[in-house]
């Protein structure tokens, strides 16, 4: 197998009366140098079995063929699977017609992903993988440049979000390299990069629950202090304000500067609204 280039795809495209769709954040990669770096820095080898998220045409799918020991490429796009079946056709690869937001992931067996996440939907993927799929223990992403900012933002800066608490309950990540947007076809109007995360070791730090209610109340409404969208939690914001004292913060904060275990000790101690 080998990874197509933008004429060949295209060909393959009016072959099959295929079209890449805006709507689904759909941009193909055509350079083999990509396709080969990915593979590496994933660490993709012979005793891995690989689940990739949104394989579309293939490319990626057949470089991890290449290397892997099996390969499950989940794709939603119908049109796109005779292109992907046409690039991608091989023993150990196995395709599934299907959403992966919608599909129970931990039902394949996989220990690593890979993939070119749609736009439109990446970080969604990557919490849903890791919130569902505890087996797969590492995540290698190509993902548009803001997303994976936020993917991997420390505390106090703009793209410190929700999704940026939420990967750093189950692991570590960082930006790996950046992604030319010239290797996609069609050329997308953003920047991408390469975003590498690694599930850490050991129980979890706290209920994960529990803690997903406290991240999400928090960043309700960045501007307000804690004191304020905890109150979502508890009813009031004087309950909230000795709840947070508890856990050990300043209720005057905002929750896009508290780091991890703020987060935590808030989730261990969340009060009982019954």
């Amino acid at each position: 197998m080998t990874v197509p280039g933008a004429g060949r795809l295209r060909a393959l495209f009016d072959k099959h009366g295929a079209r890449p769709t805006k709507a689904l954040g759909q941009n193909f990669v055509i350079d083999p140098n990509t396709i080969n770096k990915v593979v590496s820095i994933a660490g993709v080898g012979s005793d891995d079995d690989v689940l990739e998220l949104g394989a579309g045409a293939g490319s990626l799918t057949a470089g991890l063929a290449a290397v892997a020991r099996s390969v499950v490429a989940i794709e939603l796009d119908a049109s796109l699977l005779p292109v992907l079946r046409e690039v991608a056709s091989a023993p150990n690869v196995t395709i599934v017609e299907g959403d992966a937001l919608d599909i129970d992931l931990s039902s394949f067996r996989a220990n690593k992903l890979v993939g070119n996440l749609p736009y439109n939907s990446a970080a969604h993927m990557v919490i849903k993988t890791l919130e569902d799929a505890p087996g797969v223990r590492t995540l290698t992403v190509m993902i548009q440049k803001e997303v994976g900012e936020r993917l991997v933002a420390q505390p106090g800066t703009d793209a410190y979000s929700v999704a940026s608490v939420l990967v750093r309950y189950f692991a570590d990540a960082r930006i790996a390299t950046r992604i030319s947007r010239n290797i996609f076809w069609p050329v997308p109007n953003v920047d991408s990069v390469l975003v590498s995360i690694v599930r850490r070791e050991g129980d979890a730090p706290c209920d994960y629950q529990a803690f997903r209610t406290v991240v999400r109340a928090g960043f309700t409404q960045r501007r307000k202090t804690l004191r304020n969208t905890m109150a979502l939690v508890t009813g009031d914001a004087a309950r909230a304000e000795e709840w947070i004292a508890g856990a050990g913060l300043d209720p005057s904060v905002r929750a896009e500067t508290v780091g991890l275990d703020g987060f935590v000790a808030l989730a261990r101690l969340i009060p009982r609204t019954s």
